[in-house]
């Protein structure tokens, strides 16, 4: 087993105890909850009689179910409205900071605990949403939980886990140019498979990763759970040390940041650690990654064929054909040039503002395809205004994409953000299963914002690249 690297350190500091079930007792240090997954879990503990056992280390934001076109109150859907309610219900009854539409600091909760301070290194992190591994760009142990292991950490503030392996993936080089965190991770993805990481949690590493900044980390980290990792992180280092020093936690309180820091470095990975496996990847081999297919292990370089079934291993051979039907493609093809109908930038992986930025300074005088849907969806309320006062809700705009309120929106399709039929959507989410945008007949390429605006303005899948004045993310 790992020795010597930060999973294996914070695993540790955070042990209670060891279970007869042969499992960890750890104390969590952050529980993030949304409107979704929370309340069973609330209502389990009003059978039982119990008590939220530390509030103060729980924070709930709305952002699953939360319509971003309007949301004023009460919500069109009822179910949004009902689930909306009882959240609110819950956290006033439990004293939980809860970041609602009203606050400004409403958003996806894997985005408003980087962007406030509240994710930090060295902690333990919980929330009822897969893609909690997000907050492990900061040095975290940060894992996505079911509604029973959400009610047991609001009864007692641990949980129950299995320490897992650790594998370092190193991406050395340097990227190259219309290549983003988001074609990283695709490609490994790809390159391990979906299930590749079961069993592990994944340290990312190498000069690729190092070069990036908290935003692109954060999008890495994020989709670990997409190749089967039980979590993901990157050690901190003076680039994390610095987004958290212009947080709300610390850009008052000097002090106790430099007291904090001190313990920070002390968690990174030892120089000498040893690791269960290692993974190297050539960063500068890799080019924009799309998927093709209705997982995200299913992707190509967009220079690439999509792949002949007979070439897979066996197990994945027969969901191959069953994905290339559902999306309309054949081996062989490149996905250069497969029409859209929906252009979607969005999400808790890529919907901050240096992924705005960045398409924005894209799309800068040009138009959306006519025959194209095009949104943003920033991935908070702080996002949103913070763009704003840069202007690029204009140009958004100007250029013909819905400029939207904050949430989860078509990543998931739980609000009116919807695919409808067979529509064709290149999205910056993490997800392209069927069904998964709000049609079970949909279909979506994943990739990386600037290559969701190179699809926007072009009606097809296209080489960003290949578009003058090309803007590294």
């Amino acid at each position: 087993m790992s020795k010597g690297t930060l999973y294996d350190k914070v695993w540790e500091q955070h042990k209670v105890t060891e279970l007869p079930t042969g499992q960890t007792q750890l104390f969590v240090g952050l529980h993030l909850i949304h409107e979704v997954t929370s309340p069973q879990a609330f209502g389990m503990l009003r059978e039982r009689g119990l008590d939220v056992a530390y509030p103060k280390l729980t924070h709930a934001t709305v952002d699953h179910i939360v319509p971003t076109a309007d949301q004023s109150r009460p919500y069109g859907d009822d179910a949004a409205e009902t689930m909306m309610a009882e959240l609110e219900e819950n956290v006033r009854d439990s004293g939980i900071v809860f970041d609602d539409p009203n606050t400004g600091n409403q958003g996806i909760v894997h985005v408003i605990g980087p962007e406030q301070g509240i994710t930090q290194p060295g902690m333990t992190i919980v929330c009822g949403d897969s893609h909690t591994s997000t907050h492990g760009a900061f040095g975290a142990l940060a894992f996505g939980i079911g509604t029973s292991q959400i009610r047991d950490v609001l009864a007692t503030g641990t949980i129950a886990m299995e320490k897992q392996k650790v594998r370092k993936i190193e991406v050395t080089g340097e990227l190259g140019e219309g290549v983003t965190a988001k074609d990283i991770i695709l490609t490994i993805i790809r390159k391990l498979g979906t299930d590749g990481g079961v069993g592990y949690v994944y340290e990312y590493a190498g000069e690729a990763i190092e070069n990036l900044g908290m935003e692109g980390r954060m999008s890495i980290c994020n989709m670990s759970i997409e190749g089967g990792a039980r979590a993901g992180y990157v050690n901190p280092d003076e680039t994390t040390y610095e987004w958290l020093e212009q947080t709300d936690a610390f850009k008052h309180e000097p002090e106790r940041f430099a007291e904090l820091k001190e313990y920070w470095e002390s968690i990174s990975s030892d120089d000498d650690a040893e690791y269960d496996d290692v993974v190297t990847i050539d960063g500068s081999e890799i080019e924009p990654v799309v998927t093709w297919g209705t997982t995200p292990g299913q992707g190509i370089g967009i220079s690439e064929q999509i792949p002949e079934p007979e070439t897979l291993s066996k197990e994945k051979q027969e969901t191959a054909r069953g994905s290339m039907k559902h999306m309309r493609v054949e081996p062989g093809e490149s996905m250069e040039g497969y029409p859209i109908d929906v252009a979607f930038l969005g999400s808790c992986t890529n919907a901050r503002l240096p992924d705005l930025r960045a398409a924005a300074e894209l799309v800068e005088g040009r138009e959306v395809d006519p025959d194209v849907r095009a949104m943003v969806v920033p991935g908070s309320q702080r996002v949103k205004a913070a763009a704003e006062k840069e202007g690029l809700d204009e140009i958004f705009k100007e250029a013909g994409f819905d400029w939207r309120g904050a949430g989860c929106s078509m990543c998931l399709g739980m609000n009116e953000d919807q695919l409808e039929g067979d529509e064709a959507c290149a999205s910056s989410s993490n997800r392209n299963f069927v069904g998964r945008q709000g049609s079970k007949d949909g279909r979506t390429i994943l990739m990386s914002p600037i290559m969701v605006v190179a699809a926007a303005v072009t009606g097809e899948v296209t080489d960003v690249r290949e578009l003058e004045e090309v803007v590294a993310a």
